[in-house]
């Protein structure tokens, strides 16, 4: 994609004073207008180039404004909802079905090589979007939901027949990446077209849907298991899953890894690798975690949908407490949770009973915050015309962390002799090290007050 005729600016534009006349081409000066008036909705007079298609060059909107509510704002809200719980639903789950593989068809594998699995789904998910971005934010969500819905379906039934270690990695591990990759990066970002000073809020609700995916998928396989068996269980799961997505604005078609050159994106993007990191770890091992302590394997089965329980009131409540006291902020302190929730509830008292439960409701209740309302940290730094392409761009990078984590949690717990520990510091120096990226990312827009709203 070819550069415009000015420079790129050194911040992208993000809520300015309503004021302010310094918007001209798109641009903000984050410096010469720091006041308390920093967070109504954006506005933009011109665009910042003219539409040419044959270019690539990005044309932004003028007097940008959202509905903030109404019937098809909603309704956007609620295809999301569909789609999330399919798809993040799914992505909830993985502990249920890596536990039960690992007991079972892939029961000669260690736990390091039965991870690399299911971290390339995770890490097929965001990757994919460096371009499912950028097209929805061209061309809508039509095209998109429609091969992942059906890709999502028919990688469950293939896995119900699967018996092989690389039948799961082509059936879950490449397809059903790629299709949830497609279902659920538009429904992360349709909300944020139709809402700005409640974003919060509605990225909330929506992702409730895959907390209650997590919650449902867990129980039904658990119950199905025992009664019908892997296969049909599986097959079972597959036909619950539906789609349903209005479209929403569109903007332009390509990656561009040059947004990384600013600072407070790069940062938010560093925090977001971390803070990814660490939470797929949890979810994919609390059950295992559960069978290696001596607990019988139902509550081991169970514990996931405490969690991801705990994790639907997480996205809703603090969505709305995110419009209240900024996104930033909001992600900061329930990654301060998790960090509280690591190393003063699991890592002492994860063995009992009450300790693990009250474990996987913080966790569960924290990082529920962290999944809705990240994508809310990155829509303040970019105009929402490109929302998809800075979502895919940040979700790309930390796909890495995706693909990493769970093989090098397995190769932890194989290192401390099947004991958990190494992998509980693991969990929580991650959330640190994200909790100190994101605060300076919030620094390089506000400052480092700790206490302003962003």
């Amino acid at each position: 994609m070819e550069k415009s005729d000015e420079p790129m600016p050194p911040n992208s534009p993000i809520a300015d004073s309503p004021n302010s006349t310094d918007l001209e081409k798109s641009r903000v000066d984050i410096g010469a207008h720091t006041n308390s008036n920093l967070f109504v909705v954006q506005e933009y007079e011109t665009p910042f180039d003219k539409s040419n298609t044959s270019s690539g060059q990005v044309t932004l909107l003028g007097d940008e404004t959202y509905p903030e509510g109404g019937l098809q704002a909603w309704l956007v809200v609620l295809g999301a909802w569909c789609g999330l719980l399919a798809s993040l639903g799914l992505m909830n789950s993985i502990a249920t079905l890596q536990t039960y593989v690992a007991t079972h068809q892939l029961s000669k594998y260690d736990e390091g090589t039965i991870g690399w699995i299911f971290s390339l789904y995770t890490a097929i998910c965001f990757v994919c979007g460096v371009y499912i971005g950028p097209l929805f934010d061209k061309y809508g969500p039509e095209w998109l939901i429609g091969p992942g819905g059906i890709g999502v379906v028919a990688s469950v039934m293939l896995m119900s027949i699967c018996t092989e270690y690389w039948h799961f990695m082509l059936c879950w591990g490449i397809l059903n990446g790629i299709a949830t990759s497609l279902l659920f990066t538009p429904c992360i970002t349709a909300v944020g077209h139709f809402f700005r000073e409640r974003r919060g809020l509605a990225s909330g609700l929506a992702s409730t849907g895959g907390g209650l995916g997590g919650v449902a998928f867990p129980l039904i396989l658990q119950s199905l298991f025992d009664k019908l068996g892997w296969g049909w269980a599986v097959r079972i799961l597959g036909l619950l899953v539906r789609k349903r997505l209005p479209p929403a604005k569109n903007a332009s078609p390509h990656p561009d890894f040059r947004i990384l050159k600013e600072k407070a994106f790069l940062l938010l993007t560093i925090g977001v690798f971390f803070l990814e990191f660490g939470l797929f770890i949890p979810l994919a091992y609390i059950s295992s975690y559960a069978l290696a302590n001596g607990f019988d394997e139902n509550f081991a089965f169970q514990i996931l949908p405490i969690l991801n329980a705990a994790s639907v009131f997480g996205r809703a409540v603090p969505g709305w407490w995110a419009d209240i006291i900024g996104p930033f902020n909001s992600n900061m302190i329930s990654i301060c949770v998790t960090i509280f929730a690591c190393y003063v509830v699991w890592l002492p008292f994860g063995h009992t009973t009450p300790g693990l439960v009250v474990f996987a409701v913080m966790f569960g209740f924290a990082t529920g915050n962290n999944i809705s309302i990240t994508p809310v940290c990155v829509g303040k730094l970019c105009h929402t015309q490109q929302y998809g392409r800075y979502y895919a761009t940040c979700y790309t990078i930390v796909s890495v962390a995706c693909l990493i984590s769970l093989p090098v949690a397995g190769a932890i717990v194989q290192a401390t002799g099947g004991r958990y520990w190494g992998l509980i510091l693991c969990t929580g120096l991650s959330q640190i090290v994200a909790v100190v990226a994101m605060y300076a990312a919030k620094a390089m827009r506000v400052g480092w007050a700790p206490w302003t709203k962003f």
